[in-house]
């Protein structure tokens, strides 16, 4: 259904995306995972129709987003990861108005319809300045899905919510991927192993693996990675290159990012091994 070839993305001298191509096909719900900064919202956005590329072509269902914007867009539901509301309205004017932005035959018809989908009904008509962030974070997944399009884009949507709402995300999201291609970008793992079956993983702006979780799980075995993050500079990273296991490593922006194929647990490696404590830990399995 949607396809990026050699996607690229500079703001002057830096590259957000760098000459990436996946696919994207109908039926099922995937994971656009990558720490932040990697590029994810970057080419969400593009994807989306909502951002340049610098290079690249996209496609969605055979026709480019950049001859056909306004019939591709007809397609895509999107949710940024800050939702576009406005404060003043209830969520039943809001999602009038989007319904109408978005030239939906049967408006009051489709509110109803996502009104329900979403959970909503009791606070559709309260002001969205007084409502929770995870009763917001549903308005703006209802103003994804409004029109019912083909494919929905999530940009981080259970960021800030607490453990309950993210539960009732997860499930939102499941229940979407019933009748929508659905594409989650997370920076957080157990994120996507819950609700996707199909993971795209980024860093620094490229594809680094691209598979179902099944197949991931069983390319790493009974290995863990381990990415960690912290203050460094380049003799900390030399240094770092005689830790066991190491897959990786990299000076950025001052940072040392070294990567670590284990099989012990990585509290032990950190504990034993690392000169400072680390600024970010994010185990895998």
């Amino acid at each position: 259904m949607i396809e990026v070839k050699h996607l690229t993305k500079k703001y002057g001298p830096n590259t957000a995306v760098d000459d990436v191509s996946f696919t994207v096909e109908n039926g099922r719900i995937y994971g656009f995972l990558g720490p932040n900064g990697a590029g994810k919202s970057t080419t969400m956005n593009i994807i989306c129709g909502c951002l340049a590329a610098t290079d690249g072509e996209i496609l969605v269902d055979g026709t480019d987003i950049y001859d056909e914007p306004l019939e591709v867009r007809k397609k895509i539901g999107y949710l940024p990861e800050i939702p576009p509301l406005y404060p003043d309205m209830t969520p039943r004017e809001y999602l009038r108005f989007i319904a109408r932005a978005k030239k939906v035959g049967d408006v009051e018809g489709a509110i109803d319809r996502v009104v329900s989908l979403t959970s909503i009904k009791d606070v559709q008509n309260r002001l969205i300045r007084n409502l929770s962030k995870g009763y917001k974070q549903r308005v703006g997944i209802a103003q994804a899905i409004l029109g019912d399009p083909e494919i929905i884009v999530l940009d981080e949507p259970t960021v800030g919510l607490d453990p309950v709402q993210i539960i009732e995300i997860r499930e939102l999201i499941r229940d979407l991927g019933k009748d929508h291609t659905v594409i989650l970008s997370s920076h957080i793992l157990p994120e996507i192993s819950a609700v996707c079956d199909y993971v795209i993983m980024i860093a620094h702006g490229k594809i680094v693996a691209s598979d179902t979780l099944e197949n991931l799980n069983r390319s790493l075995g009974d290995t863990e990675i381990l990415t960690v993050e912290g203050d460094a500079d380049e003799k900390r990273m030399v240094g770092c290159r005689d830790f066991d296991g190491l897959h990786d490593a990299a000076v950025r922006a001052g940072h040392v990012l070294p990567v670590f194929r284990l099989r012990r647990p990585p509290a032990v490696l950190v504990q034993d091994r690392l000169i400072a404590p680390p600024v970010g830990i994010t185990p895998h399995d």
